[in-house]
């Protein structure tokens, strides 16, 4: 290597540490566009969160408490990876938030079979304390957006406030099932049919998109919550009886299929990432 290449490697890497620190912008966003297949993808792998949940809680023999370590300690490894990463990277992400799935769902489950916390008490802890995320994430940025997701301020709020969105689809989502007894069917279709609303309202009457997005993103954790207990749960109960192995590993190969597919084909990074190089 020439000392002129080395010295503009040196410069470029120097840039890459000066761009990452807390307050400044990066060049590029750090989350996918939203996409069909962004909710695709969401939905599955709150279905995967749910499954994974019930099947490492029931196979490992490790009990609630040690499963919520385990996946706790995976979920930190992946977020430092994802926070160290130069760009978007479609595998990375979307391990981190089939992950954060899990931990949020165990988060619930231990509140309430652990610590007895009622579910009206957790619904309204958890949907206070994403307010809060919202509250202190807008007055230090200025933006809700997720297509501004550039900076490791920003994204260390985006994370807090995804975790916080299935610890609270988690908690609604039973609380609904257990107060309405409507079964797994219907359960995801009443939760379906309040995201074609949150549509509706943002289509049709002007709903701020901020607001829709994440209305719609905390919709989806019950949703897919819903499916996957139709999916693997015994017909006794009201499923189809796949089982949790079968059940997650069938949607854990679709997610990994359309991550592949959106690597190659970069449909969902957005357009000022276009004009960056892609991280090698």
């Amino acid at each position: 290597m020439t000392p002129e290449i080395s010295e503009a490697a040196e410069a470029r890497e120097a840039a890459d540490v000066q761009a990452t620190a807390v307050g400044r912008r990066l060049p590029w966003n750090k989350v996918p566009e939203v996409t069909l297949y962004f909710w695709v993808i969401k939905v599955l792998c709150t279905t995967v969160g749910e499954t994974a949940a019930d099947l490492l809680n029931g196979r490992l023999g490790l009990g609630l408490t040690g499963v919520s370590l385990l996946m706790s300690a995976l979920l930190a490894a992946a977020l430092a990876a994802q926070f160290r990463a130069r760009a978007y990277r479609p595998g990375l992400y979307w391990l981190v938030v089939a992950l954060v799935s899990v931990v949020g769902t165990l988060i619930t489950d231990n509140l309430t079979d652990n610590l007895g916390v009622p579910l009206q008490v957790s619904t309204g802890a958890f949907a206070v304390a994403l307010v809060g995320v919202f509250a202190v994430w807008y007055r230090s940025e200025r933006t809700l957006s997720i297509h501004h997701v550039d900076s490791v301020r920003r994204e260390g709020f985006y994370w807090l406030a995804v975790l916080f969105t299935f610890a609270l689809g988690t908690a609604a989502g039973d609380l609904v099932a257990e107060r309405m007894d409507l079964g797994y069917w219907l359960s995801a279709a009443l939760f379906a049919s309040a995201i074609a609303a949150v549509a509706v309202a943002h289509f049709a009457l002007g709903l701020d998109a901020v607001w829709s997005f994440w209305i719609a993103y905390v919709l989806t954790r019950p949703l897919g919550a819903s499916v996957g207990d139709y999916l693997s749960q015994p017909a006794a109960d009201g499923g189809l009886g796949l089982g949790t192995v079968a059940t997650s590993g069938l949607f854990l190969a679709v997610i990994a299929g359309l991550v592949v597919f959106l690597t190659v084909t970069r449909r969902d990074v957005t357009e000022r990432d276009h004009l960056t190089p892609r991280e090698g």
